[in-house]
């Protein structure tokens, strides 16, 4: 008994890429060295500057991002006519819209202050209050 909906199962992979063995195996091994090299370099006391330390983790980070869309979520501009690709872009512009816009209106939140509400910062101690004793 079929019905009108029923689908090919030859169909169902028809543009989808396929991950190999070997494609797995090269991601995974990508994943390990690009998770042990930020791990030696903040664990043998970092670079020679901690911007060069703080760089070269985020360099790894990017890197690792990179394999896994590739080697892992198969987001190439084969895939699917391109469209994963065109929407991890979108979602990343959108990304740094929020991130910047949201530093950008916190640092002139701060730096906008009024002076009598910005807090004390004096070394004598402020007294509790003690409720009238």
């Amino acid at each position: 008994m079929r019905s009108d909906h029923a689908t090919d199962d030859r169909a169902l992979g028809e543009g989808v890429p396929q991950g190999t063995l070997r494609g797995y195996l090269i991601g995974f091994g990508l994943s390990v060295i690009l998770t042990a090299i930020p791990f030696y370099i903040v664990m043998t006391g970092g670079l020679d500057t901690r911007l060069l330390t703080m760089l070269a983790v985020l360099g790894c980070a990017v890197a690792q991002m990179l394999v896994h869309a590739v080697f892992f979520l198969h987001m190439t501009p084969r895939a699917e006519g391109g469209w994963p690709l065109v929407s991890l872009f979108f979602m990343l512009i959108l990304l740094v819209i929020v991130v910047v816009g949201t530093l950008w209106v916190m640092y002139h939140m701060d730096s906008n202050m009024m002076p009598g509400m910005a807090p004390a910062l004096t070394d004598t101690p402020v007294p509790l209050d003690t409720g009238g004793r």
